[in-house]
């Protein structure tokens, strides 16, 4: 009874310091206790693979999924660490009796580690007074043990025996929450380090053998029972890559990369190292490729290192790591076996080493920093990668070039595309690759790529897209050692055309272009920028008389202001739109218009848009077949109110007597402002005469201020200062120079020429020149004497 009253005071006193810093172990173990309460106190729930004898104190991701390592598993109830059954009574109530380690070994049913104790006269030892943790071999790990290595330590008990059960000793009390990630801990034989892992599903192992039952309390220490013998460790990654036979070709590499010396460095690593069968099966151009690439080869090698150790044991289910290389596997398992982004690939595992562990696998793991860029396209771009390459453009691809590859999903190319005159579809395709390297986090809105075919992609950045003029990308960009990859949902479709042009080829905007015309609004078609513009086609004003349409153009503020509501400052194409919700994009009017995007459909203000995403060299078309109208703004007049009813009848346009629309402020729109100066002109015009039939050459060059403004003329009406002079030159040829610079004056402007040489051809030209001056000061020219030159 005193025992017994010890025990539950130990477990108690051992509980009440461990709940403050429980480890991911004792956590899962409570979990266990919890899903197990209705069988009664201090039982645990937990998951045993089915057809083997593995058990575990499962994460509740395994639990929910009842399974482990993609196996069903079965629920076993069992009495918790520490605690007993006892009879007639429901669940594990009494505290298990606390005993020295070498009668603990036989409670935590690891009786052949206690039978070994005793042949090996480590019995009187762990009876003793002391304080030990010991990592006591299951029975089934002894079963597991090669028969010969076995028979060798059951042959020599008092020496083999002896030292590989103190390897599985440490001479403190270590609890599995004193069990960090990472530590090492000096055995008992010789101070050879054992190698701990704790993880956070809440498995821990040494030497990779996992903890299967832990924490069970002796007087003299604490015994953790161990799924595996474990053997002593001596020899480093870069010890086993030397010596092992089946890695000679993964030495040879890591030697080349002048990687070899970092894996004999202390550390804590995973490589998954091929075998000299896995090189042998990469081609052999694309392995001396690599080889002679000693960043590609480096980046390879890193691609197979993690920078934790990860033991099969930890293994439950998929995950992904982090490597060397900067990107991710998958590591699983399947059943026994590891798998490698989904595939099984491991031929021995579990290889402890002192930085780390090491497990064999029968194929080169290809990085994308380490292929070239066609060797990225995926299956489901193989369309493309078939025709870049029969169309001979993967040829055309120079080696030792980057470049950046704009590759559509198999599923554009249709009947009707693969239907086209090669040479066209050449020069579709020409537009998905690009000239230089373009990395995805390169990208930026307003942004110009050029193509192989000169053409130049503008980029758009949304908020949830990135889109490359009409087409938007996909998940999946790839970064190769010669170039990038994106994908895209169509092909991309660059703009040749001004919004004017596309809408005055089209023929079914006459309407709106004549209106526009009517505001002073043409050249913000024309201009360069980034519009949007829904715009109404004929339809849109089905009804109108001659006399509605002069109405609407007679108050050029009010024909502005519904004009520009139809534009926005940006491009806004369906792909780059928030799916589901309500878009709002201001306009050039000053209200914004509501943009619904959903199921490949575009509305605006409710209104459907019909043909979306026609692509301009100055912006986007949407069309719509009614007027816009913003719904916050009034007419202050009854005939418009009429008329604009008429037209618009997804919203109630409301009238305020009286109301005037304000003008707005064209600042959106880019002038080039042109005068006269007097001297020192930027432009010059010259002009030459020669005998017969005379021929004019004109060189004239406009200086423009500021590059973001449209060319307005004005004409002058004051009169313009001008200084005309002549000089008469000998000979039987002539010629007239004059000088002249177009500035920045107005809307209108006067030109003016002044000309030297023959005096008789000045003479007789006088009056067309005076009247090109069109009232202005007239300076007489000095005549001088054929033959004479005037000085400068």
């Amino acid at each position: 009874m005193k025992l017994l009253f010890a025990a539950a005071f130990a477990l108690f006193v051992l509980s009440a310091f461990d709940r403050a810093d429980a480890s991911a172990y004792d956590k899962i173990v409570a979990h266990s206790r919890i899903r197990a309460k209705k069988e009664g106190p201090n039982v645990c729930a937990l998951q045993q693979v089915l057809g083997s004898k593995k058990k575990y104190f499962s994460t509740c991701r395994n639990w929910y999924q009842g399974a482990i390592c993609g196996k069903k598993a079965t629920v076993l109830y069992e009495c918790c660490p520490g605690y007993m059954k006892m009879e007639g009574m429901r669940g594990c109530p009494a505290v298990a009796p606390i005993d020295h380690v070498y009668g603990t070994l036989g409670l935590v049913m690891a009786t052949v580690t206690q039978e070994y104790s005793a042949l090996s006269k480590l019995r009187e030892e762990i009876e003793g007074s002391g304080s030990y943790t010991f990592f006591a071999p299951s029975n089934d790990a002894w079963d597991l043990l090669d028969p010969e290595v076995r028979n060798a330590l059951v042959s020599n008990v008092n020496i083999e025996l002896y030292n590989a059960l103190h390897y599985h000793m440490a001479n403190r009390r270590l609890l599995t929450k004193d069990l960090k990630n990472g530590v090492t801990i000096k055995s008992m034989y010789n101070d050879l380090e054992l190698l701990i892992n704790h993880y956070s599903n809440g498995i821990v192992t040494v030497n990779c053998a996992r903890i299967i039952h832990g924490n069970q309390v002796a007087t003299n220490g604490v015994v953790h029972v161990i799924d595996r013998v474990i053997t002593a460790v001596g020899n480093t990654i870069q010890d086993v890559i030397e010596v092992e036979d089946e890695l000679s070709s993964l030495s040879t590499a890591v030697l080349a990369s002048g990687l070899m010396e970092k894996l004999g460095q202390p550390g804590h690593y995973t490589l998954f190292a091929p075998t000299n069968r896995a090189f042998e099966k990469l081609d052999r151009d694309v392995l001396e490729r690599i080889m002679n690439d000693k960043a590609v080869l480096q980046a390879l090698l890193k691609y197979h290192l993690l920078d934790s150790v990860q033991c099969s044991e930890a293994i439950m289910s998929g995950a992904s790591y982090e490597t060397l290389e900067g990107h991710n596997i998958e590591i699983g398992c399947d059943g026994d076996s590891l798998t490698v982004n989904g595939i099984k690939m491991v031929l021995r595992k579990d290889i402890v080493t002192t930085n780390g562990v090491i497990h064999l696998i029968d194929q080169v793991l290809l990085p994308d920093s380490a292929k070239q860029v066609m060797e990225l396209i995926g299956p489901s771009q193989a369309t493309f990668k078939d025709m870049v390459s029969e169309l001979g453009l993967a040829e055309a691809m120079s080696a030792g070039v980057e470049y950046t590859l704009l590759a559509p999903n198999d599923v554009v190319f249709t009947e009707e595309v693969m239907s086209m005159d090669q040479s066209i579809l050449r020069l579709i395709l020409e537009n998905h690759i690009l000239k230089e390297k373009i990395v995805l986090s390169q990208l930026y809105n307003g942004q110009r790529l050029e193509t192989i075919g000169g053409k130049l992609l503008r980029v758009f950045i949304y908020r949830t897209a990135v889109c490359i003029e009409n087409a938007c990308l996909v998940r999946g960009s790839k970064e190769g050692s010669n170039g990038a990859l994106h994908l895209l949902k169509m092909l991309i479709k660059p703009a040749d055309s001004t919004m004017f042009q596309l809408l005055t080829e089209n023929g079914n905007f006459r309407i709106f272009l004549s209106l526009m015309e009517a505001a002073g609004l043409t050249d913000l078609l024309k201009q360069e920028g980034d519009f949007t513009l829904f715009a109404p086609t004929n339809d849109a004003f089905a009804g109108l008389s001659e006399r509605d349409l002069s109405l609407l153009k007679s108050d050029i503020n009010a024909l502005r202001a519904i004009l520009l509501y139809h534009f926005s400052n940006g491009v806004f194409i369906g792909g780059g739109l928030e799916t589901g919700v309500t878009n709002l994009l201001k306009t050039l009017q000053g209200n914004n218009l509501r943009v619904l995007y959903v199921n490949q459909s575009m509305q605006v203000n409710t209104v459907k848009v019909p043909e979306s995403d026609i692509m301009a060299s100055n912006g986007v078309i949407h069309f719509v077949r009614t007027l816009l109208y913003p719904e916050e703004l009034p007419v202050g007049s009854q005939d418009l109110l009429a008329v604009l009813r008429r037209l618009i009848r997804s919203i109630q346009i409301k009238y305020v007597a009286g109301y005037r629309y304000e003008e707005i402020p064209l600042t959106f729109m880019k002038r080039i402002i042109t005068r006269v100066i007097e001297e020192a002109p930027d432009v010059t015009k010259i002009t030459r005469v020669i005998q017969g039939q005379p021929k004019f050459t004109k060189v004239t060059r406009v200086i423009e201020g500021d590059p973001e403004i449209t060319k307005v003329t004005r004409v002058i009406e004051t009169d313009p200062q001008v200084t005309k002079i002549t000089r008469v030159i000998s000979g039987p040829q002539y010629s007239v120079s004059s000088g002249s610079s177009t500035v920045d004056l107005g809307p209108e402007y006067s030109e003016i020429s002044t000309i030297e040489g023959n005096t008789q051809f000045i003479d007789s030209d006088s009056e067309r020149i005076t009247k090109m001056i069109q009232g202005g000061r007239r300076v007489p020219g000095r005549r001088i004497p054929a033959g004479y030159r005037r000085r400068q």
